[in-house]
């Protein structure tokens, strides 16, 4: 009711005692009804869901951004501030989906040059129009993994991604298989196909000193470490858990030889 109004949480509250205008109850009957009978995310009903405090909109043609990503964002920030100390640096976001991860590190660090791709044109097409609302520059780029990153000639100081993490036979609630694209949902049997993928390609666009920044299913964390070395015996590679107490993240840093 409260995004259905065009009101701020303040003006809401104070205008708890005014009567309705009809035309929101009647909005607001239509979207409960959407969310209960035809369970569909609150997200899509409303068009819009909120990042890392940046507004996004959101509908069928990408991935509805989770809280946990945001903690993706403040590792990334932090790794950078440690790492490079204000260089200007580039950065990449593989599988951006709506945009969110490459929009919210724009915004927060102007020393970011940051590039963002994914394998959906239409995907693409939401989250020019995010970077647009959200009056950032992030160069955005439609083809597969690190496939488009290759031909632009450029070397990478920092690769984030949250790519497609669900096993293909893992269960997956209703609301979200159903409604959401299954092309950002699912990363192959076990869930670890578009990691080997980047860890695999990425030598060829990252800088001798960089880092990968990761989401992963919480069952992952030892996976992704082996995966890893497979790549990167030398890397020193850091776990952290979410706010949940769950292995959701992994760093990567790597140190190339000359």
């Amino acid at each position: 009711m409260l995004e259905l109004s065009g009101m701020n949480g303040a003006n809401f509250l104070a205008s708890y005692k005014d009567e309705i205008p009809e035309e929101t109850i009647e909005k607001y009957s239509q979207a409960i009804d959407k969310y209960l009978i035809d369970n569909y995310p609150v997200q899509y009903i409303l068009g819009y869901s909120y990042f890392y405090g940046y507004k996004m909109i959101v509908d069928e043609r990408v991935l509805i951004p989770r809280r946990e990503t945001e903690e993706l964002v403040a590792y990334v920030l932090s790794k950078y501030d440690e790492l490079f100390d204000g260089e200007k640096v580039n950065l990449c976001d593989i599988g951006t989906g709506s945009g969110n991860i490459a929009i919210a590190l724009k915004a927060e660090e102007a020393n970011f040059n940051v590039y963002a791709s994914d394998i959906s044109e239409e995907a693409i097409m939401v989250a020019k129009e995010n970077a647009r609302r959200n009056e950032v520059d992030v160069k955005f780029l439609v083809g597969n993994m690190v496939d488009p990153l290759k031909e632009l000639g450029i070397k990478f100081d920092i690769v984030v991604s949250n790519p497609p993490y669900i096993p293909s036979d893992e269960f997956v609630e209703d609301i979200v298989k159903d409604n959401e694209p299954n092309i950002a949902l699912f990363g192959g049997e076990d869930g670890m196909k578009f990691y080997e993928e980047i860890f695999k390609n990425a030598k060829d666009i990252i800088k001798d000193k960089a880092f990968f920044a990761f989401e992963h299913s919480f069952s992952k964390k030892q996976a992704m470490i082996d995966l890893a070395k497979k790549y990167y015996p030398e890397a020193t590679i850091t776990s952290i858990k979410d706010m949940q107490d769950k292995d959701r993240f992994t760093i990567v840093e790597v140190q190339l030889s000359k």
